[in-house]
Formats: structure tokens, sequence, C-alpha cells
């Protein structure tokens, strides 16, 4: 028997609203956390060669690469438990809890005595952070107008590599053992980072429970006082008064909504949805878990680069990554959302084409090799972040923080959480081309992910969440 049914102009509010302050603290407060998560999965990678002498953890390269693939394996365990925790219980809560436990990773990462005890904490780690793509991804997305949304999320996402370059900045001063002993500096940097992420938790308080959540859970109330403080809020902030919409919705709220009936839609009538998600989510986790967990050891292996000058070669890579979805992220609101989808992936794919074959000829330095990765993650860094913000915003509201958890969990499983091993083990070869291959396989995926989307992508830009997906409330 269906609840009774509530006529709301809550989405219309929100998506009517001018750009102010209270946005800008809520992608900060939300978006914080990718900055330190870059920061830290960046030393990591930069730390990768120093781990392995006798004076640190004594790791090999198969060690590093099983880390990194424990790392992502909790973040898919996380992605999946706070994922459906967030439809079930909000937004707000879920977010505060994955970011204390992504802060206990980090900090207990930094007393590791040995690769157990080192894998185990970056699975801690993984499950926080796998927790905060679902809660946080979702959050935004409902917070934010819908003419801002596409260029904010991919934005957010890509401020991982703002805390990328600086962790790739503050590598070579912790390696340097002129100032700190081989076994100190790396653990500085995990503390360091733990420490300052226990501010975000007072920057969250900012940020509200998503009315579009609480009205379809049977929290009206709730949902109208929340809105009317945000209004309130935007008006003194921009000056501006706000005239109240004449469009309005029907829902059917309910306190909780069935995993059976969440997985038939997702899997019956958004099947192509399902599939689009799901290749965008695979084709970018392989690219990126693959080069970015092993980038310093390419980079010791076959070009010498010393342990302490990793993060000076890893900083532009960090600055083209976050460069990309700043300059090229309003795009995806103006020209659109499968133009420039597919445009990027494609792009992405062929470049890293060009530069596997390079790399298997021997005709790279460190220098140009991390030039080519600059030219192609400035493209493949909005692709990536578009993967995200698809499987978030072309699903119904009550399941979209699962839908990012499942596709995120999915891509990662099929697409990362082998890839680090893989290449680690590819590395110890020696052999530039069996590498090379590796970096062919991405680029096949890429591609494949760039004719789905021309095929089965939706053109959301500019348009509220409940038009482009009606809420399973509706019916």
């Amino acid at each position: 028997m269906p609840s009774p049914s509530l006529q709301t102009d809550i989405p219309f509010r929100l998506d009517r609203l001018p750009w102010s302050r209270f946005h800008l603290l809520v992608v900060v407060g939300l978006g914080i956390t990718w900055i330190l998560d870059g920061l830290e999965v960046t030393i990591v990678g930069s730390l990768g060669p120093a781990l392995q002498s006798h004076d640190t953890l004594r790791l090999s390269s198969a060690n590093l690469g099983s880390i990194a693939s424990f790392y992502v394996a909790g973040a898919v365990v996380g992605a999946l438990v706070f994922g459906w925790m967030t439809d079930r219980f909000g937004r707000r809560l879920v977010f505060y809890a994955t970011l204390i436990i992504y802060l206990l990773g980090v900090l207990l990462s930094a007393l590791a005595w040995d690769f157990w005890s080192f894998a185990f904490f970056r699975l801690i780690t993984g499950l926080g952070i796998g927790g905060e793509y679902a809660a946080v991804n979702s959050a935004i997305d409902e917070l934010i107008p819908a003419k801002y949304r596409g260029r904010v999320d991919l934005i957010v996402n890509g401020s991982f590599w703002l805390g990328a370059a600086f962790g790739a900045l503050a590598a070579p001063f912790l390696l340097d053992q002129k100032i700190f002993a081989a076994n100190l500096g790396w653990r500085l940097g995990f503390g360091i980072g733990g420490i300052l992420g226990l501010a975000i938790l007072l920057l969250r308080r900012f940020v509200p429970e998503s009315p579009r959540w609480l009205v379809t859970h049977c929290r009206n109330d709730e949902a109208e006082a929340v809105v009317k403080e945000i209004e309130k809020t935007v008006e003194t902030e921009t000056g501006q008064s706000l005239a109240r919409p004449d469009e309005r919705l029907e829902v059917h709220p309910r306190k909780s909504f069935g995993l059976g009936l969440i997985f038939s839609t997702m899997i019956g009538k958004y099947r192509q949805r399902s599939i689009l998600a799901l290749t965008l989510m695979v084709a970018q986790s392989f690219l990126y878990n693959s080069v970015f967990f092993t980038f310093g050891l390419i980079l010791a292996h076959f070009y010498h680069v010393p342990n302490e000058r990793v993060g000076f070669y890893i900083l532009p890579l960090a600055v083209g990554n976050f460069c990309g979805p700043l300059l090229l992220g309003h795009l995806f609101d103006t020209i659109g959302r499968r133009k420039m989808i597919s445009l990027t992936f494609a792009l992405s794919g062929v470049l890293l084409i060009v530069t596997a074959l390079l790399f298997g000829l021997d005709r790279l330095t460190a220098v140009t090799q991390t030039i080519a990765w600059l030219a192609i993650f400035f493209v493949a860094s909005p692709a990536a972040s578009s993967a995200y913000l698809t499987a978030s915003e072309i699903f119904p509201l009550e399941t979209r923080a699962l839908a990012i958890a499942c596709f995120y969990a999915l891509g990662t499983a099929l697409g990362g959480s082998i890839a680090p091993s893989v290449f680690g083990r590819l590395i110890e070869t020696g052999s530039s081309w069996q590498v090379s291959l590796g970096y062919l396989v991405a680029a096949a995926l890429l591609l494949a992910a760039a004719a789905v989307e021309l095929k089965l992508g939706v053109d959301a830009e500019g348009k509220s969440l409940e038009s482009i997906a009606d809420p399973l409330s509706q019916s």
C-alpha cells in the first residue's frame, strides 16, 4: 500500500538559488577531505622506494603494490557499507562517521612497524575514504544548484590533486635524511595529515542534512526548516530577494526504501544507465590505480630517480590533474555532459597509447615521461571526476549514495584493486614492454568508456536531479 502523498517544492527552491558563501562553505567543508586524501596517498606513492629501505619497513615492490590493493579493497567495502547507510540514515551522520574512520586510519599508518600492520592500517583508511565518496558526493549534488552542479562536482573531486601537489612538495623534505631519520620522515607525513584533518570536523558543522533526503524520508518539517534557513542565509549574503518557484513535486515519503526496490530499479528501469556508470568507473579506476600507486617505482626502477626527488616529478602531475577539472569543468555544464565526457575519455586513451609505445621503445626520460603524464591527466582528470558525477545524478534520489557506492566498488574491484599489484609485478620484471602492455590495456578501457558514453550518456546539464531520474518516492 503506497504511503500518503506529499506536494513539495523543495528541490526547485534549492536549484533556483544564486551562488553564495553558503555554497562555498558546503564545498569546502565536504570537499577538503579529498585534499587530505590526495596528500597522504601521494606521500605513499612518493615514499614507495624509501619504504623498501632496510632502515624502514623493508618492503618489496610487490609488497607496495599489495598495500595499495589493501587500501583500495578497504575503499570498496567502505563505499558499499556506508553507501547503504547514507541512503538509510542520512548524509550528515555518515560523512561525520566516515571522516573519523579515515583520520583514524591515517594516524595509525604513521605507527606501522611491518608489512601487515601497514597494510591493515591502510585498509582502515580505505574504509573511511570509500564511505566519503558516497556520502560527500550525494550531499554536494543535492545542495548545489543545478546550473553549477557539474563544474562543482568535478572541481571537488579534482581537489584531491591539490593535496597530491602538497604531498609531492612535502615528500622530498620528509625523505631528506639530513633533516629526518629514514624511519621518521614518512611517519610524520601521515601524522601531520591526520592532525590537520581533525579541523574538518569543525568545518562540517556548517553543512546541513540534505533537505531532499529529509522530505522523502517522512521528515518534511525538518526539510522545510533547513531550506528556510538556507534561503535566509543566501538572501543575506547576496542581497537578493528569492521568489518562490511555481513547480511542485508529488512524493510518497517512506522511512526506508528496501534494497530489493533499489537494486531492481538499477538493473531494471535504469539498466543502461548502470552499464554506463560501471564502464566509466572501471576505466578511470584502472588508469589511476595503475599509475599513481606505482609511479614512484617507475621513476626509481627505469629512470633511476633518487628517492628524495620522486616528489618533484609527481608535483606537475598533481597540478595538471587539478587544473583539468578547474579549467574544463564549466564545459560540462555548457557544452554538455555527453559530449565532454566522451571527448575527455577518448582523448585520454589516444594520448596514453602514444605514451605507452614511447615508453616501450625506451624513448622517454624521467622528464619527458612526466610531461606525457601531465598532458594525459589534464584531460583524464575531468573524465575521471565525471564518472562520479554520472553515478551521482542519473539515479533516483533514494538510491543516490548506494549507486555511487556500488559503481565505485564494482569499478574499483574490476579496474582498480588488482591494478597496483599487477603493475608492481610488471615493474619487477624490468621489462619496459611488459609495463607498456599494461598501459595499453588502460587505454583500451578509456576508449571503450568514451564509446559507451556517446551511446548511452545522459544530457543532465542544467537539469534538476528529479527531472533526470524520477524519485522512487514519486510512485
